[in-house]
């Protein structure tokens, strides 16, 4: 692995370890109908981070892609934070933003395989199940 990928593989699992800490501390339990109160500033660099692997991505177009849906996902959770969201959807929102980070994270390690790369869901798979569409 070079240095350029090596660097934005560890911003990565640094995003997606994050992410999943949120989920696990502050999020809520993941059936509560309580409103879920999460720390927009976090978040926003959170945000922030993303934006700026994004751009460390632009050679790698699989990797883009993935990025490109978390940051997608992680703007929709700052419109609706805070105050605007229930635990369950808090989860959901954390969910569809780490599933691409994950991604990411084994496109770059080079750990895919030719049958798993054309088994991987579209961007818009995703975004169907996500709205519930399949």
């Amino acid at each position: 692995m070079n240095t350029e990928r090596s660097q934005l593989y560890y911003n990565c699992v640094f995003l997606h370890v994050s992410f999943q800490a949120i989920q696990h501390s502050m999020a809520g339990k993941k059936n509560d109908s309580l409103p879920c109160w999460l720390d927009t500033n976090l978040i926003g660099m959170l945000s922030r981070e993303l934006h700026n692997c994004r751009e460390q991505a632009a050679p790698f177009a699989d990797t883009r892609d993935a990025l490109d849906t978390a940051i997608y996902h992680c703007g929709l959770l700052l419109a609706q934070c805070p105050g605007s969201l229930d635990s369950q959807l808090c989860h959901h929102h954390l969910d569809a933003i780490m599933a691409p980070l994950k991604e990411a994270m084994t496109r770059l390690s080079g750990n895919v395989n030719r049958a798993s790369a054309s088994t991987a869901p579209s961007p818009g798979q995703r975004l169907r199940s996500w709205l519930g569409w399949q």
